[in-house]
């Protein structure tokens, strides 16, 4: 014989199910990492007690102001993200919850993504070397530039590599800093044509920034939205394609000269 049930019987009968299913989700891991505002560097400077730029075989000028490459800081391949977690990270504004798949590799364990981090960091650097000496037009001197960055993989911090690198050997070109003695901050890839690339977490890299006292952050263009949230009071946004581009940028905001492009 078959009982049916009265429709508050049934509701009372599904809360059950849904019950243990929300349970379950809250418990269980989800495909996503929690990120944070990380370490920010100088390149112009010293990192850990290292030169970042270290170049030989040409004249290297004195600098001043500072070029700061910024990172995230996001829960390892292995660790467990929860609902609870991916929830909190959702009201704070000093955390993110991105697609683990958007900071790191799929497919490999903790031991494979930290080599493909650094081989990328290896590549960027390499990169980021050639973009700056064809910039200048001094690719087919002898010049040595060696990048030197602990504990960081990645190739976001090419573009200011290059900055860097440019800053050390030319400056503006006309005897001052690029910096024009700013804090200035930034992110994005580059390839050895200069092309500035997309990285992500650029909202959290912002926050880093401005927590390190920079006034002025490079934001590859394409990310000129996502950079506007949550951007700090005080922090301009600089939108940038090309090395070429940020260059001229960054002169003519030292200069006063030009018009400047904002988000």
């Amino acid at each position: 014989m078959l009982s049916r049930l009265t429709r508050p019987q049934k509701l009372a009968g599904l809360a059950v199910p849904a019950a243990a299913l929300l349970a379950t989700a809250a418990f269980a891991p989800l495909p996503f990492s929690v990120a944070q505002p990380g370490m920010t560097a100088d390149v112009l400077g010293e990192n850990k007690g290292t030169q970042v730029i270290t170049i030989s075989g040409a004249p290297v000028r004195e600098t001043s102001g500072q070029l700061r490459m910024t990172t995230i800081e996001a829960t390892s391949p292995d660790t467990r993200v929860g609902l609870p977690d991916v929830i909190d990270s959702w009201f704070s504004t000093d955390r993110a919850v991105m697609p683990r798949d958007a900071v790191y590799p799929s497919g490999g364990d903790v031991e494979e993504i930290e080599r493909y981090n650094e081989k990328q960091m290896e590549e960027s650097q390499d990169e980021a070397t050639r973009a700056a000496l064809d910039y200048l037009d001094r690719a087919d001197e002898n010049i040595d530039v060696t990048l030197e960055l602990a504990d960081v993989g990645g190739p976001s911090a090419g573009l200011l590599f290059s900055l860097g690198i440019v800053d050390k050997l030319n400056g503006d070109g006309s005897g001052g800093d690029l910096t024009g003695g700013r804090v200035v901050a930034g992110t994005g890839t580059i390839d050895a044509a200069g092309t500035v690339g997309p990285v992500g977490g650029v909202p959290l890299k912002t926050q880093a920034a401005r927590r390190d006292g920079a006034t002025v952050f490079l934001v590859p263009k394409a990310e000129c939205a996502d950079a506007r949230t949550e951007l700090p009071e005080g922090l301009r946004l600089i939108p940038v394609t090309t090395l070429k581009g940020a260059v001229r940028a960054l002169t003519d905001l030292e200069k006063g000269t030009g018009k400047v492009p904002s988000c």
